[in-house]
């Protein structure tokens, strides 16, 4: 986990346009969610994708379950022609979000995220209700210990009011 927050902290620091969504979000609410990958939706302009790339190539990011000794090549060129893609890297998996299903692109999230302090760098992070709204949306029988979670969360913020 220590890994995937200093991956955050490393595009915070380079200015990199992104919204953190998934389990980092819901740890970073305070839940005890455990992940194993950092979830980003993230800005598609060609001044982010080169942001992107310049801190994500020296962790040597390759499509996750792609046979290793197949030749990849990643820099910002490749990030143009996807949207959603899974790498995993010598830091952790890493999954970028063009769009997110049940709320959309970055500018759409960034609408629906809050800045959060993260060991001493500032990011932002998908809300909890619009965390539950993606949850849902996706649809995923892996997502339903963090709905759990985030309603949890929910209602126990709706309790201090």
């Amino acid at each position: 986990m220590i890994n995937l927050f200093e991956v955050a902290r490393k595009l915070s620091e380079s200015e990199v346009e992104f919204v953190i969504v998934g389990g980092v979000a819901i740890r970073s609410h305070g839940g005890n969610y455990v992940t194993e990958d950092l979830d980003i939706c993230y800005s598609r302009t060609n001044e982010n994708l080169k942001r992107i790339a310049a801190v994500l190539g020296p962790l040597r990011p390759r499509p996750r379950g792609m046979e290793k000794s197949l030749p990849y090549v990643f820099d910002w060129t490749t990030l143009q022609h996807g949207t959603n893609f899974t790498f995993e890297t010598v830091m952790g998996d890493i999954d970028l979000l063009g769009e997110v299903k049940g709320l959309g692109s970055y500018l759409d999230l960034v609408s629906e995220s809050i800045v959060v302090d993260l060991d001493g760098f500032s990011a932002n992070i998908l809300s909890i209700p619009a965390l539950i709204v993606a949850k849902e949306a996706a649809g995923r029988p892996k997502d339903e210990a963090g709905l759990k979670v985030l309603y949890a969360l929910q209602e126990a913020e709706l309790d201090e009011f």
